[in-house]
């Protein structure tokens, strides 16, 4: 049965090998992606149009705005997928697996988890909201921000994570992100654009059109910041535990 599953990952990781060849050299000022008229416009306008030196999350958080929110909502619904599919079977699979052991967390995880915690999460806000002029964002805070919640589960266990961040606030945070995300949108078109021409905040802030559409960015990458960091960790309470929530790996 083994064997019969190999099979299929050898032939579609043989077909990306092949496939690679075809790539344009690293940096190639001819290939697709450097000399598309689309790739010259975010070079020559990102800095203008949006005030946001990060061309990355400018494109992310306003060309291609729509884009990002609906990967936000697909993170959103795999959280909401896989909650309903282990939850159920997590509750008649609840009796002691063989392999559990009862052990004390250990002292020197648990107070070394206690100092790097606060600098995990921390960094992850300075990720969040210096993504517009460095690398970072809302996917990647998120990422670290969830990181620390499945830190505590790992160094302690799954219920004294989840007494910090439950799996129903979990779901909370998750639409609530994706309601700051949208509601910006709205909030857009409420002042006279389309949906997510943050510009038209310019009629609410005492900013130009241009530092309109920078804070926006902020605005919405928080949404997806809230939406990754409560997903993720909803993952892996679940995904740890068989749907469980209960002792955790």
């Amino acid at each position: 049965m083994k064997f019969v599953s190999m099979l299929p990952v050898v032939a579609v990781g043989g077909i990306l090998l092949l496939a690679a060849k075809d790539f344009p050299a690293w940096g190639d000022p001819q290939s697709p992606a450097s000399s598309s008229p689309v790739s010259s416009h975010f070079i020559g306008s990102t800095g203008v149009d949006t005030e946001v030196p990060n061309m990355v999350t400018a494109v992310l958080a306003d060309y291609r705005g729509f884009d990002t929110m609906f990967e936000t909502v697909v993170v959103f619904i795999a959280g909401i997928a896989v909650l309903a599919i282990l939850g159920g079977a997590g509750k008649r699979r609840a009796s002691k697996r063989v392999h559990e052991v009862e052990a004390e967390p250990d002292l020197i995880v648990t107070n070394t988890a206690r100092l790097i915690v606060p600098v995990i999460q921390i960094f992850a806000f300075y990720v969040l909201a210096h993504g517009h002029v460095s690398p970072g964002g809302g996917f990647q805070g998120g990422v670290v921000m969830g990181a620390s919640f499945i830190l505590i589960g790992l160094s302690w266990d799954l219920e004294t994570a989840l007494a910090r961040f439950s799996i129903q606030r979990c779901m909370a945070v998750a639409a609530g992100g994706i309601v700051i995300y949208g509601g910006i949108g709205l909030l857009s078109m409420f002042l006279g654009g389309e949906f997510l021409d943050y510009a038209e905040l310019e009629s609410i802030l005492p900013v130009s059109r241009e530092m309109a559409r920078y804070h926006a960015m902020l605005g919405v990458e928080i949404g997806v910041g809230f939406t990754v960091t409560a997903i993720m960790f909803a993952l892996y309470a679940n995904l740890s535990t068989a749907g469980r929530l209960k002792g955790g790996l």
